[in-house]
């Protein structure tokens, strides 16, 4: 990993990151050769990637800092509308590295505080166990009929949030039969068609825990919507036109970011 003098900070209270305030009312992360907050003693910084050619360091703050009129802590997910696309990203690359490496502190198989090899990599003293980040595979998928587009109400959100028929990759599963496992599930239909659209990393919370996932976005097609109904996670079924689907309607961020994409080259 390059370095130079100046680095972009990344600096965390769980999942509120540390953000610079700009004499234009906008936001910056911050930028400099040392960190702008106080760390305490043994606090670990990592090299997290390189961005715009300068290094990202990145490091957890034990309790939160008050706002000032310099700096405010602003949620990751709310950070999306205050950085650029690329910062962003970054942004939710150093979240997932201390989000691993608070939480891999020990090892699994037999209790011996694990040290740290490499950037991504802890490896155990004692029995050998070495643990990299985890990252959970998701798919959502745009479910086709014509020029009308398949939506759900998911089960799990509070509201009347729009989504997509979604869900995680099982083992010895290709991403095509969880494609047409997760529409059949959900909406009882089975796909004539699949196709890989893009992908994007998100930050999704599961039964109260952070899951980093990569969203793993498919578009798909059915021969028609006769006998759909909603099941599974799925409470209720949408079907809308394209000009009829609003971005803000849905409830996950990789969603809202997805849907305008898929709507503009699609």
């Amino acid at each position: 990993m390059s370095q130079t003098a100046q680095s972009w900070w990344f600096v965390f209270y769980k999942d509120e990151l540390l953000l610079e305030k700009k004499e234009n009312g906008t936001f910056a992360l911050p930028y400099g050769e040392i960190p702008p907050v106080f760390m305490i003693e043994k606090t670990t910084v990592h090299d997290v990637t390189t961005l715009e050619g300068s290094n990202c360091k990145a490091f957890s703050l034990a309790r939160p800092i008050e706002e000032s009129a310099k700096y405010v802590l602003v949620g990751l997910r709310a950070s999306y509308e205050c950085l650029p696309v690329a910062h962003y990203q970054a942004a939710g690359k150093a979240h997932e590295i201390l989000h691993w490496d608070r939480n891999s502190r020990f090892c699994s198989a037999c209790g011996t505080p694990m040290e740290q090899k490499e950037s991504i990599m802890k490896k155990c003293p004692n029995c050998g166990r070495e643990v990299y980040p985890a990252i959970s595979t998701a798919i959502l998928v745009l479910v086709r009929k014509g020029d009308s587009i398949l939506l759900v109400h998911a089960r799990n959100f509070k509201g009347r949030f729009n989504s997509l028929v979604a869900g995680f990759l099982e083992t010895g599963e290709t991403l095509e039969e969880c494609v047409a496992r997760e529409v059949k599930e959900e909406t009882g239909l089975d796909i004539t068609e699949c196709r890989y659209l893009f992908s994007i990393p998100n930050l999704y919370m599961y039964c109260g825990f952070e899951v980093h996932t990569v969203d793993m976005f498919f578009e798909c097609h059915v021969k028609d919507f006769t006998g759909v109904h909603a099941e599974d996670d799925a409470a209720e079924i949408v079907i809308l036109h394209p000009e009829d689907v609003n971005p803000e309607d849905f409830g996950l961020d990789s969603i809202r970011k997805a849907v305008p994409i898929y709507l503009g080259k699609y």
